[in-house]
């Protein structure tokens, strides 16, 4: 997100369905959910007009959606063969633990990597191409893996998209105090380093889960 946000042609939004999908949580899921009232505050809480708004027309040329997957949960999905989808994964050794400092002992249905793949299905049974990538490849290559990106939107790679002011932007949710730390420090896509010390145990089982799933969408 903070990336297509260089580009002077481009309008970001910073995951417009979190307000919706912790409607569709339990009180106990939700409130798993760091100022979860905030976001319930600062949104539109119903997913189908957010996705009305989604589809509008837009003064930008480009418009970029930052959405979590898992958060589609009870709406439909037919606007998605409308759009280009982008999916970014992340190896489960390497998100786990990060996730886990924020919520509690997730589960798989917190993660997004089963989502991943019932997704997949979805694009196709309807003859959709997503766009993968993986976050290891885009510290390790930005420039090839964002031009990759724009390639498939039909849209040039601008070298602006490589760096950025360090801190927040306008467009962050209110959840960005939480959840974006190492993003406000950056100024750009910072160099891969593999994670140091021990995988915490309790997340072994989660892991487990979550490997199968993983290679199937980078396969």
């Amino acid at each position: 997100m903070y990336s297509f946000a260089q580009r002077r042609d481009t309008e970001v939004f910073d995951e417009p369905l979190y307000a919706h999908y912790l409607c569709k949580c339990t009180k106990d899921e939700r409130e798993k959910h760091p100022g979860f009232q905030d976001v319930l505050e600062s949104l539109e809480n119903d997913g189908e007009k957010v996705i009305k708004m989604m589809m509008g027309n837009f003064d930008s040329n480009v418009v970029f959606f930052k959405n979590m997957t898992h958060h589609l949960k009870g709406v439909s999905k037919e606007f998605l063969g409308s759009v280009v989808n982008v999916i970014l994964t992340r190896h489960p050794k390497d998100m786990l633990p990060s996730f886990a400092k924020v919520i509690e002992n997730p589960q798989l249905k917190d993660v997004g990597y089963a989502d991943h793949i019932n997704l997949l299905e979805h694009f196709r049974e309807r003859g959709i191409t997503p766009v993968i990538v993986e976050s290891q490849s885009i510290l390790e290559n930005p420039e090839k893996e964002l031009n990759k990106v724009c390639k498939a939107a039909g849209i040039s790679f601008d070298p602006k998209m490589l760096e950025w002011e360090r801190g927040a932007r306008n467009e962050d949710g209110v959840w960005a105090k939480y959840w974006y730390s190492g993003t406000h420090s950056s100024t750009g896509f910072h160099a891969y380093v593999k994670k140091q010390g021990e995988f915490p145990e309790y997340l072994k089982p989660l892991l487990r889960e979550c490997l199968p799933l993983y290679n199937q969408l980078i396969k």
